[in-house]
């Protein structure tokens, strides 16, 4: 017998327990992987942001390493480049003149001098006469009507000479015993063969000129002078001793200011213990008056320390009062915490930033970052040279109001960009130093940026490249105590080769140290620079 069993369902009953259970988890499985998706987008993301910013540093290290940091064309490289169009121009018009009188004749009027030569040069004259002075028609002599003059300079290449001194002896015939003989003058170099003149000449070659000393020995040897680098360098190193109550009353005259600049660059020095070289650091200290029409004339005072320390600033510039205006570097922070001094910092750092982020791949927020900072410097280009408070009352009515819409849109686009990427980082550089960027607003002292001590800077780094490294510590003091003199000399008009020659004989006769500031290269300033100053 077989029974049949029949389940029925109303239209409306719900679904059984399992089907409902399966479909739970069918959409519980949906969402938890709709989840992972969007966490792993969300990850993805997040990976290309970080790859992003580690190939913008990437970038940034190599600019640093191999190419220029400079949102400008090198001038030097620049000149170099125009160098060689201008030499190619000249020989296409040597070639066309063979051919061409005309052009000769216009070639000669565009190359003609503009302005006498120096008057305090020699002069050498030659006189290009005709040999017949008799008149064709009359037989008569002609007389002498006018002439044409021209001035060529012409080179004579370096000309050593040797100074013989001779000390005569004089004894009484009739006594014995007596001899009497006129004292030897006092040397640099004591029992050595240069004069004050010689060693001012290596040492401008060297540190003006950034003539390494064996490539000057070569050139001494091609006139058959044999001169050993050693021998130089010893030079070198006695001068500096001797220089060095003057370099230290430069840096003294520098912290009696309101307003310094400061910056640092390395100095590799050679470390024998290790057979290569460590990284000593040459500190520079500028004062430069100029743009605000202040009385105090430029100078410039580089200090060597060993090392990057923080408390390097602190010590160099014990005694100082005032406004120091410096880039972002920490050690700078530590010094105004003392209270005697004021920070205000460099917009040109600011700018680089951004133009770092521009020149490696469209970025229209950096791009409209610098449009943004370029008013600020057009202002600047028209107050240069008027008095300080010309210059506040300038920035007052025409630059507050663009750094005030500046900071605003900064931090709006900071809150706009991911926090991690190199954008964010120019932007926060930029904020977290607001009140000294600021500071020049209400000071017509400050600039806007501290490109004097960066000018300073740079003959320091071309000195680098040259020769390299300082042989020591004491070699690196040797090349602040010169450099600083050479460059002071550089900024006040004066001929450094000059100055050194007489400071150094000054020093050699016992100059007096309580007229010291007489040795400094503002006293040997033009009479016309003194009194702009």
């Amino acid at each position: 017998m077989c029974f049949t069993r029949r389940v029925t369902t109303a239209p409306d009953s719900p679904l059984p327990t399992t089907a409902k259970a399966l479909r739970a988890l069918l959409l519980a499985e949906r969402m938890r992987h709709a989840e992972e998706l969007a966490a792993a987008r969300g990850e993805a993301d997040r990976a290309q942001g970080e790859i992003a910013r580690l190939i913008a540093i990437i970038g940034e290290l190599q600019r640093h390493r191999f190419g220029r940091r400079s949102e400008r064309l090198d001038p030097d490289q620049l000149a170099l480049a125009l160098e060689d169009l201008e030499q190619t121009l000249a020989a296409l018009e040597a070639a066309t003149e063979e051919d061409d009188q005309a052009t000769k004749q216009v070639a000669r009027r565009r190359r003609i001098n503009r302005g006498a030569l120096p008057s305090h040069l020699p002069r050498e004259e030659i006189v290009i006469d005709v040999e017949d002075k008799t008149c064709a028609c009359c037989g008569g002599v002609k007389h002498r009507i006018g002439e044409d003059v021209s001035e060529r300079l012409d080179a004579i290449p370096a000309q050593l000479k040797v100074i013989v001194t001779r000390r005569p002896k004089y004894a009484c015939q009739a006594c014995a015993g007596e001899v009497v003989q006129a004292p030897a003058p006092e040397r640099l170099i004591e029992s050595g063969i240069p004069t004050e003149a010689l060693v001012a000449h290596v040492l401008v070659a060297k540190y003006a000129d950034h003539l390494p000393l064996y490539r000057q020995a070569q050139i001494y040897g091609r006139q058959g002078i044999t001169l050993d680098r050693s021998t130089l360098a010893d030079w070198v190193g006695r001068a500096a001793f001797a220089l060095r109550p003057v370099h230290a009353r430069l840096l003294e005259q520098l912290k009696q200011s309101t307003k310094l600049f400061a910056d640092e660059t390395t100095a590799p020095v050679l470390d024998p213990g290790r057979g290569r070289t460590k990284k000593g650091q040459l500190w520079a200290y500028a004062r430069d008056e100029r743009p605000w029409a202040g009385r105090a004339p430029p100078g410039v005072a580089y200090v060597y320390a060993p090392d990057r320390k923080h408390a390097r600033p602190t010590e160099h510039l014990t005694g100082f009062a005032g406004i120091l205006q410096v880039d972002g570097y920490g050690a700078y922070e530590d010094l105004a915490e003392r209270g005697d001094v004021t920070l205000a910092f460099c917009w040109s750092h600011v700018r680089r930033q951004f133009y770092d982020l521009q020149a490696k791949s469209p970025a229209p927020i950096a791009t409209e970052a610098l449009v943004r900072i370029a008013p600020l410097y057009a202002v600047e280009a028209d107050i240069r040279g008027r008095s300080a408070d010309e210059r506040r009352e300038a920035r007052q009515r025409r630059t507050k109001p663009l750094v005030n819409a500046l900071r605003l849109w900064l931090e709006a686009k900071l809150a706009a960009v991911s926090g991690k990427s190199t954008l964010a980082e120019a932007i926060r550089y930029a904020l977290s130093r607001w009140d000294g960027l600021g500071r020049f607003l209400d000071d017509g002292r400050i600039e806007i940026d501290s490109n004097v001590v960066e000018r300073a800077i740079r003959p320091i780094a071309l000195g680098r490249k040259n020769h390299l490294f300082a042989g020591s510590d004491g070699g690196g003091e040797h090349w602040a105590v010169i450099a600083s003199l050479i460059e002071t000399c550089k900024m006040n008009g004066v001929d450094p080769q000059a100055y050194l020659r007489d400071v150094l004989t000054k020093i050699v006769a016992r100059h007096p140290m309580d007229r010291i500031d007489e040795l400094l290269p503002f006293a040997y300033a033009p009479a016309a620079e003194r009194a702009a100053a």
